[in-house]
């Protein structure tokens, strides 16, 4: 079918795209949220009058509402969905309000109420002196446990863990310290972390030492962001040794100009090495390489059973808490005792740095050095005299080789990575205006 000319020379009207579909969302108010499942055919949106909406992608292609319902008070922040793998479908949100929920899908609900059927979250926590702010979850398929962090907005960073996701209630609080610096009265801020992506860590760190289940999560407040990693400890609990991981700063990005408004992992370490990715208000979007460098000279090969083996610090701290424990336990006199239960506790805690402590890198044992270099710095929109208008948000998609950001302006800039490791921008997307012209004195 040929195309009807423009008339009085107004711009023709733009084609339609298969690849792209346009969602009436239906919410009254600004959308603040998205999130789409790991299948893509869910679509979820949170906007500021604090409703959420759920759109399902059939088979023809079209998105039709599945269910909305008012899930906070007021501006939903950040949403994000469980893996599809866990049952029943769970969609977790966080409102202005600090209020972090969760929400479960009953599939015996009619159709619209999937998800409000009993009009109350399956699960919420709040912090009890500042409000979250950002929040992050990470699922291990094999262990099936799940995993969440919660950032408030004094900079305190809470873990918790749950061994069965179908349990929502049952959560086992992993650590819990101050990541970030507390921001001052009256100071503009903003608060983001993000999981580490990959199922484990590459294999550049693993040969490094870092624990193949350790944990990676990324902070950003202010004007900086920190990157955390786990380690190993052992905790003595009723004259027992167990094991315990708490989590330590790996590595500190800074050289922002401006407030950080975004931050990024990106999945795909195969590479060697991990790429963190910063939106910032003063206009640009910065990316980062995190190295674990290593001694070749470590007596360590590239087979499986070294890369993958248990630590020495693992295994000594252990083996000497074990030891000190069944030898306080032997009958002896009161001093003895005493003197051994007054070792193993000493042992217990040697490397453990406490909830208040000091998370920065000193070379303790299981920890890890890591180094930060900046691969590039990208302008994420066009220059106006001086001035640079501020970037929001930034993301990577499914395998790392494609990175977006948006700005003031509601360009979406997508860039893709050079041989040589660097950034370039390779596609812009903008929001297409036509006017419509109404023909006159036609016959």
């Amino acid at each position: 079918m040929p195309s009807t000319p423009a008339l009085d020379g107004a711009p023709p009207p733009p084609q339609e795209n298969p690849a792209f579909h346009l969602i009436a969302h239906g919410n009254s108010d600004i959308v603040q949220a998205v999130a789409f499942n790991a299948y893509g055919d869910r679509c979820a949106t949170g906007s500021v009058d604090g409703k959420i909406r759920v759109f399902n992608r059939h088979k023809d292609g079209i998105w039709r509402l599945c269910d909305h319902w008012s899930a906070h008070g007021s501006e939903i922040l950040e949403l994000q969905w469980l893996p599809p793998t866990v049952y029943p479908n769970l969609l977790a949100s966080l409102g202005i309000e600090g209020h972090f929920k969760l929400w479960t899908e009953d599939n015996s609900a009619p159709p619209g109420r999937r998800f409000s059927a009993t009009g109350k979250p399956a699960y919420e926590t709040r912090s009890p002196k500042s409000p979250y702010r950002s929040f992050s979850i990470k699922h291990n398929e094999d262990t099936r446990h799940t995993y969440f962090a919660l950032l408030a907005a004094d900079g305190k960073l809470s873990v918790f863990e749950s061994e069965e996701p179908e349990t929502l209630a049952d959560y086992t609080a992993i650590d819990e310290f101050q990541a970030l610096p507390k921001p001052s009265r009256g100071e503009e801020t903003c608060f983001k972390v993000r999981f580490d992506p990959n199922p484990e860590p590459c294999y550049t760190a693993l040969r490094a030492g870092v624990p193949i289940d350790a944990l990676g999560l990324v902070a950003s407040g202010l004007m900086t962001a920190r990157v955390y990693r786990t380690r190993e400890t052992i905790a003595g609990s009723f004259g027992a040794a167990t094991r315990a991981r708490e989590f330590y700063q790996a590595a500190e990005i800074t050289g922002h100009k401006g407030l950080v408004r975004d931050v990024a992992w990106a999945p795909g370490n195969f590479r060697g090495y991990d790429m963190i990715a910063t939106a910032c208000q003063d206009g640009h979007v910065r990316v980062f390489r995190i190295d674990t460098p290593f001694s070749p000279n470590d007596g360590k090969s590239w087979r499986v059973s070294d890369v993958l083996g248990k630590s020495t610090h693992e295994e000594s701290i252990f083996s000497s808490t074990s030891a000190a424990t069944a030898t306080a336990t032997q009958p002896s006199s009161r001093a003895a005792q005493a003197q051994h239960a007054h070792h193993s506790g000493i042992r217990a805690e040697l490397d453990k740095s406490g909830t208040q402590g000091d998370r920065k890198y000193l070379g303790q044992p299981g920890q890890v050095a890591h180094t930060v270099r900046e691969l590039c710095k990208l302008e994420n929109t066009t220059r106006h005299g001086d001035h640079r208008s501020p970037v929001w948000r930034v993301g990577f998609d499914d395998d790392g080789q494609i990175l977006g950001s948006v700005g003031d302006e509601g360009k979406l800039m997508c860039y893709r990575q050079k041989p040589n490791g660097a950034w370039a921008k390779s596609s812009e997307l903008a929001p297409m205006k036509a006017k419509m012209v109404v023909p006159q004195n036609v016959q």
